[in-house]
């Protein structure tokens, strides 16, 4: 387990897409800013199977001080609160499961923008990608360290 950095990030996105590091990075970028907008705003972000975040208004309370006993006021606070999805529940409890159900979403395995693929589905409902069997994958590097 490590962190992974939002430059990370672009850099696996850009490689899997084809698409330039700085217009990933923009679009990435964009998104964060228009999260902190909108719970700037007040507003619940709902990211279906993924999460929901929510603005969170934290009243002044008084609390004691645990080696005095003294009282000490907390002033009234704002504070974001993530509440896990479907999706991000089953890959935190059971990450084979998550792999076995859902491993062709990850990063990790995402097919590469250069490889021939096969779309099933129609306009309007949601299409199924698959490598072509003649397809060639190309080997994705785990920037982790460790």
């Amino acid at each position: 387990m490590g962190t992974t950095t939002k430059k990370e990030l672009v850099d696996r996105i850009a490689d899997l897409t084809g698409m330039r590091r700085t217009d990933v990075r923009d679009i990435v970028q964009l998104f964060l800013d228009g999260m902190v907008e909108e719970l700037a705003d007040g507003n619940r972000l709902e990211f279906r199977d993924f999460g929901v975040f929510e603005v969170k208004h934290r009243a002044a309370r008084i609390a004691q001080n645990p080696k005095t006993l003294e009282p000490v006021p907390v002033p009234e606070r704002t504070a974001i609160r993530f509440k896990a999805g479907r999706l991000m529940k089953m890959a935190m409890e059971d990450p084979t499961a998550f792999e076995a159900s859902f491993g062709d979403r990850r990063l990790s395995r995402a097919v590469p923008a250069t490889a021939e693929v096969e779309v099933t589905g129609s306009v309007g409902r949601q299409a199924e990608v698959k490598p072509l069997a003649s397809a060639k994958k190309k080997p994705v590097q785990s920037n982790n360290n460790g």
